[in-house]
């Protein structure tokens, strides 16, 4: 730790700045590097000043500040006021104190420094009795005492003098006593209180790293070392406020705990920890530190309304992110406009929050305002209402999110977090699974299904918690995690999910219900996936006789229904019995959804890759056309339909050898693709593995290889190893390899390929079959 140097070697540190007749920041980080507390050095003589103890053994982390403070008091000819402002507990006194003492050592105010305490209420007499004791003034008593105040102004002694007003709750009641303009006086206030003055100084929490300059001071830097992980941690659970952080050093040292305990104690009891509360008349604590945090956000508690009390109380409810204003107007939809403003206003007033259209809280303010929300009388009301208005968010996420979707709801998704985990019992029953579906929705939109997992594994858990195995959103819940499963490739995860969610639906809503409906196209689309296309059939049948009984032939999803069976029948080569059935879905879709509708550009997109599959290019260029241009039209440039549309089209070219045409194509929807779902997205690499494709047919081995690598490494990161995706990169890469008679490496692929294939899909998969044929081409070739 710093000791005290001579005495000589600050004095002529001083000497120096003063012969220069301005500070820097680096003067002053000198000055605090070489004297742990300015308390220590001598007070210079002939000074009239009353500057109260510091609260701290060393100061850190402020030089900026104390030198912002001093030029926005440099003004002459007129009185220059100074605010520092901030929430309480941020260290504006301490900033005060420690400015007063650095220029009382660099006599800057010949006048004197004279402190007041505004909270006191007494400030007039403050004035008078600083005049008397410390400038031998006698005021007239005759005099009513605002007069006896500018007198005392008017004789004060002359040079600069600086007037400190400490803790100011009500400006209005001070500004009376104020000196008079033009004068030698220079004032500091510090408060609360948002004033906008314009020597304003917004005072924000510490740096991490000079909190944890600050612990050293406190503990000892040979205890924080050791635990510096610890440390920390510690710091941000403080949020780095500096009251905070000397209340904790302290108790820490006279405990003689280790810093994870004292941590462990801290996430146990919050603000009501010892460590945090200053008793009264506390003979252990010698310094000038009277409250403890929470009490120092007391004072600002009792100086609002009883609206604004309540709105605070909202905003804590919030989880520690950006907080937009309208999502918490919807939150406090009960409430008057014109009150709920004015609550605002006093709340960043007073900043408790901060910010403009989105406000943010302190972590120890938001655990304040929590304690307080416990025991509002409309607590439960404000919980329900909270949760209502995420829950409409949740709502509102699209399933395939783009981009656009991802920016605007990513502000929203701590806090729906917030609901997911903290205020389930205040979730309606009808609402229950809402958040964890926007949450799983944000994210498996985006192929981050690593994070949407927990989220959907929660949501089943929570409803049967809540609603009992025996409820329609259990159900869905399950449907939800099984195409999840089914995404990564876990097929013998999601199967039994899509089987208990199919027999909930028949027990809970009878056979005769469009949810079995879907739930048998569901299970039906796994087992198209893995080839078993025997038991995917009469599913998909089902599925359809069910909608047209219960709907009728004139629906929607009569048309989705087609268009499954259909797509099993192509998968199969069965291309006659799916041709009737694409153009059904087709016809349905145009007729009940009108021409202009984005299922209308899909079904001529699956119509058209029928076509292509069974070589009728001619036939499938213009379908591919007119998706494209529909999808344009109603959707607009930006959009992942579209990059598909550019995907089948240029596919189409490739295949009939049209690459100069192809390739511009395949880049259009690589960029779109990177531009609206991300890098990190399946859909990319399925556009690397497409663009690598090509220029594999073309013999331009070099520019091909980097593209399947980017496609197999994507593909392996976000859908899992065992996913079949991952065996055709495998396969792709060693036909690259294969071409160009790297048989050692290709072969290596392939049986890769094959294990991942024969487990995820089956050996009897067209897929697997593909790979194994390949595999002992590869080998034959190689062994000629």
């Amino acid at each position: 730790m710093t000791t005290n140097p001579e005495p000589r070697v600050v004095q002529e540190i001083l000497k120096n700045v003063r012969a220069k007749g301005n500070i820097t920041v680096g003067d002053i980080k000198q000055i605090y590097n070489l004297v742990i507390n300015l308390n220590h050095l001598p007070k210079p003589t002939g000074f009239p000043q009353n500057i109260p103890s510091s609260n701290t053994e060393k100061f850190i982390g402020r030089a900026q500040e104390l030198e912002r403070l001093h030029q926005q008091l440099q003004r002459n000819h007129e009185v220059v006021i100074a605010a520092v402002e901030g929430m309480g507990g941020v260290g504006k006194t301490e900033l005060a104190i420690q400015y007063s003492l650095l220029h009382l050592q660099l006599q800057n105010y010949s006048g004197g420094i004279c402190w007041l305490r505004a909270r006191d209420k007494d400030v007039a007499l403050q004035i008078l009795q600083f005049a008397r004791v410390d400038l031998g003034l006698q005021p007239p008593d005759d005099l009513e005492l605002p007069e006896r105040v500018r007198w005392c102004w008017r004789h004060w002694r002359e040079g600069n003098t600086l007037i400190v007003l400490d803790d100011v709750k009500n400006y209005g009641e001070i500004k009376a006593y104020l000196p008079p303009q033009p004068s030698q006086f220079k004032v500091i206030i510090t408060t609360r209180l948002k004033l906008d003055l314009a020597g304003s100084l917004f005072l924000e929490v510490l740096q991490e790293s000079d909190a944890l300059l600050l612990l050293n001071q406190l503990i000892g830097e040979e205890k924080v070392t050791p635990e510096l992980a610890t440390a920390t941690e510690l710091c941000q659970r403080l949020g780095y406020l500096p009251l905070a952080l000397q209340l904790v050093g302290r108790y820490v040292k006279k405990r003689k705990i280790s810093l994870a305990e004292m941590l462990r104690r801290l996430e146990e009891k919050g603000l009501a920890h010892p460590s945090l509360i200053v008793k009264e008349n506390d003979p252990t604590w010698t310094r000038d530190i009277k409250r403890g945090v929470a009490a120092a956000f007391e004072l600002s508690w009792q100086e609002l309304s009883e609206p604004a009390q309540e709105l605070g109380c909202l905003f804590s409810l919030f989880a520690l992110a950006p907080i937009a204003w309208d999502l918490v107007e919807n939150a406090a939809k009960k409430q008057d406009a014109e009150i709920l403003k004015n609550a605002k206003f006093e709340l960043e007033n007073l900043h408790l929050i901060q910010g403009e259209d989105s406000y943010r809280l302190h972590q120890l303010i938001q655990e304040f305002l929590r304690d307080k929300q416990n025991n509002l009388a409309v607590a439960d009301e404000q919980k329900y209402n909270y949760c209502a208005a995420l829950v409409k968010v949740a709502q509102a996420i699209p399933d395939t999110p783009i981009l656009q979707d991802i920016t605007a709801f990513t502000p929203v998704i701590p806090h729906l977090a917030e609901v997911a985990t903290v205020y389930q019992t205040w979730l309606t029953d009808k609402d229950l699974t809402w958040p964890f579906v926007g949450l799983s929705r944000f994210y498996g939109g985006q192929g981050a299904y690593a994070q949407a997992l927990p989220w959907r594994e929660q949501c089943v858990s929570v409803a049967k918690e809540r609603l009992g195995e025996q409820h329609p959103d259990v159900a869905t819940s399950y449907n939800n995690l099984a195409a999840l499963y089914e995404s990564q490739g876990r097929y013998s995860e999601a199967e039994p999910l899509y089987q208990q969610a199919l027999q909930l639906y028949q027990q809970l809503l009878g056979e005769q219900h469009p949810d079995v409906a879907t739930s048998y196209n569901n299970l039906a689309l796994l087992y198209d996936s893995q080839g078993r296309y025997s038991e995917a059939e009469p599913l998909y049948q089902k599925a359809l006789q069910l909608s047209q009984q219960l709907l009728g032939e004139q629906h929607p999803s009569v048309a989705i229904s087609y268009g499954s069976l259909a797509l099993l029948y192509d998968s199969q080569g069965r291309y006659s019995e799916a041709e009737p059935l694409y153009q059904k879905a087709l016809q349905l879709s145009q007729q009940l959804l009108g021409e202009q509708h984005p299922s209308v550009a899909i079904s001529y997109g699956s119509l058209a890759l029928l076509y292509d599959s069974q070589g009728r290019y001619s036939e499938a260029e213009p379908l591919y056309q007119k998706a494209l241009q529909l999808s344009q039209q109603l959707l607009g440039e930006q959009h992942p339909l579209v990059a598909t549309s550019y995907d089948n089209l240029a596919g189409l070219y490739k295949s009939q050898g049209r690459y100069s045409e192809a390739e511009p194509l395949y880049q259009k929807a690589l960029q779109l693709k990177q531009q609206l779902l991300g890098e990190q997205h399946p859909d990319v690499a399925t556009s690397y593995n497409n663009l690598a494709l090509l220029y594999n047919s073309q013999g331009r081995y070099s520019e091909a290889e980097p593209l399947y690598q980017k496609a197999l490494q994507l593909r392996k990161q976000l859908l899992g190893e065992q996913h079949p995706d991952v065996a055709t990169s495998y396969n792709n890469l060693a036909f690259l390899y294969e071409s160009q008679g790297r048989y050692s490496e290709a072969e290596a692929l392939y049986q890769q390929a094959l294990q991942i294939a024969e487990r995820s899909l089956g050996v009897n998969h067209p897929n697997t079959i593909t790979i194994r044929e390949n595999l002992a081409i590869c080998l034959r070739e190689w062994h000629k």
